[in-house]
């Protein structure tokens, strides 16, 4: 019963990071951001696991804090385009901001295509950032550092994307990154050249890597929670040609197979961990 009520608090967030909540070495904490820029906020305590920590490709830019007291930092991670590796410090305190898909922060000094596949100290990319670092950092509580980050974007602006690139990423999405970029053409009424050349411009990458992003987060999202599907049946709902290509493809981008990454997620140690605020 308990497992079913964190499967379902957590149906509502698409972008999932599942190695930070298997590093954690205790409680992996959420809390749902009352801002339409940010997906959500979590919370966690790195452990000293064997697993090296690893973030997934989920289109999202994520900030994360070391509230370590005697050096604080931060850093700003643009979305892999494969599975990438997080230097996580054992027994430190981490704070992270993840933005929803798409979203690209006008208060960033860098391009979206610099971002993307890279990651970035918090002061090389916010002019005079001491103040909001000291402010979440020094925080004990989650709910506060929450409350100072939403102070802080309150005052800030999101970087608009062309109306071309809004399209595209929407019906990106609707389809679950199951979508041929020639089909865009129909949908948009716009060339391909235009569409890749604004994409580009606004995203960093081309419709097609950001397709392949989707897809990747919708087979994660649905082994998380859809009980009933199979591997097969996953594989034809994502537009794969076969089942033996999409287990290359999940196992690139996700730094395991689908059998175990479900066995992971689905363990009951794994679900405890997580506390849904």
């Amino acid at each position: 019963m308990q497992a079913n009520s964190v499967i379902n608090n957590l149906s509502h967030i698409h972008n999932k990071q599942p190695w930070l909540v298997i590093n954690a070495a205790q409680k992996f904490s959420l809390v749902k951001s009352k801002h339409p820029d940010i997906s959500h906020f979590y919370t966690f305590k790195a452990s000293a696991a064997k697993q090296t920590p690893v973030a997934v490709p989920d289109g999202c830019i994520d900030l994360l804090f070391d509230c370590d007291s005697d050096n604080p930092n931060g850093d700003v991670y643009g979305t892999p385009l494969e599975a990438m590796e997080v230097n996580l410090i054992t027994d430190h305190r981490y704070f992270g901001v993840r933005y929803q898909s798409g979203v690209m922060p006008d208060f960033f000094n860098i391009s979206a295509g610099d971002l993307t596949d890279n990651h970035y100290s918090l002061n090389d990319l916010i002019p005079n950032s001491n103040q909001l670092l000291e402010q979440v950092t020094t925080e004990n509580n989650f709910l506060m550092q929450v409350n100072a980050f939403h102070q802080f974007m309150n005052e800030q602006m999101q970087r608009k994307h062309s109306p071309i690139t809004t399209n595209i990423i929407n019906e990106i999405c609707k389809r679950q990154g199951n979508v041929k970029i020639k089909e865009l053409e129909k949908t948009t009424g716009f060339s391909l050249r235009t569409l890749q050349r604004k994409f580009q411009d606004d995203m960093g990458m081309s419709p097609k890597t950001y397709s392949r992003i989707v897809r990747c987060q919708s087979a994660i999202y649905k082994i998380n929670h859809d009980e009933k599907m199979t591997f097969l049946d996953l594989a034809f709902d994502l537009g794969f040609a076969d089942q033996p290509h999409f287990l290359k493809e999940f196992k690139k981008l996700v730094s395991t197979t689908p059998l175990h990454y479900q066995d992971k997620v689905k363990h009951e140690s794994y679900l405890k961990k997580i506390d849904y605020i």
